[in-house]
């Protein structure tokens, strides 16, 4: 695939991205698109591996290798390197529904999984692909996919995120007519309110919700199943219901002063903030506005780079991010080995723009929060931490212990707690009579079926909090399921 010579004669070239100072200023996407004859460099660097490890899709040590909807990634680059762009978007979408979302916000297990990836950088996987689906767009190669017939059947799918909009896509090509149910105001689920815009714009998210609803998709916001529609009236009126209600039951802290004003759920924080942008542009004042404030946000994940990259749009004082586990190496160890994602340090979007803007990566490392503070009136004003040191102990396990005499007080006037979720929230749940495990749907893998007849969960409301691709692998999976369920068998993949 690509050049046979292309890995060794290129090297990989870094995603084109506005300059941090310039970018902070805007809430438009930070990145910025290659040229095709940069695209057709990095298609070249491909090797004609004997097995292409980048679309196995697998979990391995306690993360995800290889691209879980098992795009067709070397053929795909092959044709972008030979300048035949419509053949490689055709074998883009025959394994992955939303390309557009999959360029911008995921964080590219397929290129950890790289067979170039063992000695050299990998290559480039997540950009062409984003590149392929834009340049259909812009051509007009993608139009509405209208079913020749329809089957009679009818399905509810609870929740309009990526599992919810996958499975959507697949059974309404299926010829089942398909109902998705938002509580929210606008569909997309996280893809729309709870990743923040300058990852991914909401014009492309709303541009792939107006497609769905032209093949025929029928998508119903303000509608909350549970309170707005019982569980029985869609039990009674349709033929299956698939539960893709996400993992949004946030982690909270228990810690002395939570309750202090100013301390919220990271999630709250960015969902108000892109809601307030897209109603009036920031003129209703329905967010939280961390301006001239001192920022913290607890946590070390993409959530709370989130927050970060928010709070220095709206000029904060300061922003500092707390993290449990020490600075990851620069490269990999032997714990961590190829074709496992690597778990090394890198200087992402929202690190980038603080540095440029305070002059350090607002990162710190073995940070505990004992304590939050705050005034007369209830308002946080300052953190209390201690840093800690992992231990490995002679089982093998690792601890984290407090070193004495690091105490150190930060000032802060907002916190944003950015420390996972816990799992699917349960009311909905028990009107549906499905049970659940550990906070999740009790659902098998492949299977997708609940305790209940003709009720299937997929995404992270049954998985718990992953990937956007884990969700559009399972809403896929699910949709199959649910044909061959109607249907007595199923052609869907």
């Amino acid at each position: 695939m690509g050049k046979a010579t292309g890995f060794m004669e290129y090297s990989r070239e870094k995603a084109k991205e506005r300059n941090p100072m310039t970018r902070v200023s805007d809430w438009k996407e930070y990145s910025a698109p290659f040229s095709d004859e940069m695209l057709s460099r990095q298609g070249a660097r491909c090797m004609d591996c004997g097995t292409p490890f980048c679309h196995m899709g697998i979990e391995l040590d306690r993360g995800t290798a290889g691209c879980p909807i098992d795009n067709l990634i070397p053929e795909w680059n092959d044709l972008v390197y030979r300048g035949r762009w419509k053949e490689a978007l055709e074998r883009l979408m025959k394994t992955n529904n939303f390309p557009e979302f999959t360029g911008r916000v995921c964080p590219a297990p397929c290129e950890g999984s790289c067979t170039l990836a063992i000695t050299d950088p990998a290559v480039t996987i997540k950009n062409i692909e984003r590149s392929i689906i834009d340049k259909g767009f812009a051509n007009g190669w993608i139009a509405p996919r209208i079913p020749q017939s329809r089957s009679g059947k009818k399905i509810a799918i609870i929740g309009s995120g990526p599992a919810g909009l996958a499975a959507a896509d697949q059974l309404n090509q299926a010829g089942h007519t398909v109902t998705i149910y938002e509580r929210s105001d606008r569909a997309g689920g996280l893809l729309m309110y709870g990743i923040p815009n300058m990852k991914l714009e909401k014009e492309i998210v709303e541009r792939r919700i107006n497609l769905l609803i032209q093949e025929g998709i029928d998508i119903i916001t303000n509608t909350e199943v549970g309170k707005d529609i019982s569980a029985e009236e869609l039990k009674s009126q349709f033929d299956a219901v698939i539960l893709c209600t996400g993992a949004q039951k946030q982690r909270d802290l228990v810690l002395k002063g939570r309750q202090a004003n100013g301390v919220h759920f990271a999630m709250d924080y960015l969902t108000t903030t892109t809601k307030s942008l897209l109603d009036s542009d920031f003129q209703d004042g329905q967010f939280i506005d961390t301006k001239g404030k001192d920022v913290i946000v607890i946590g070390g994940g993409d959530t709370g780079a989130d927050c970060v990259a928010t709070a220095l749009r709206q000029n904060s004082r300061s922003v500092v991010q707390f993290g449990k586990h020490p600075q990851l190496p620069a490269s990999r160890t032997p714990e961590n080995m190829w074709p496992a994602q690597p778990e090394v340090y890198t200087l992402d979007y929202a690190y980038e723009e603080a540095e440029a803007k305070f002059g350090s990566d607002p990162r710190q490392y073995l940070i505990q929060t004992k304590e939050i503070v705050s005034d007369a009136d209830g308002n946080v004003k300052e953190l209390v931490t201690i840093q800690m040191e992992k231990v490995k102990t002679e089982s093998g396990q690792y601890v984290f212990n407090e070193i004495p005499g690091t105490e150190k007080v930060w000032p802060a006037q907002h916190v944003f707690i950015a420390i996972g979720f816990e799992g699917t929230e349960q009311p909905l749940l028990t009107q549906f009579g499905v049970a659940a495990r550990n906070n999740k749907i009790d659902a098998a893998y492949g299977e997708y079926t609940t305790n209940v007849q003709g009720v299937f969960a997929a995404g992270d409301a049954r998985r718990g909090q992953s990937l956007i691709v884990w969700a559009i692998n399972e809403g896929r999976e699910a949709a199959r399921e649910v044909d061959r369920y109607l249907m007595g068998a199923t052609l869907l993949p």
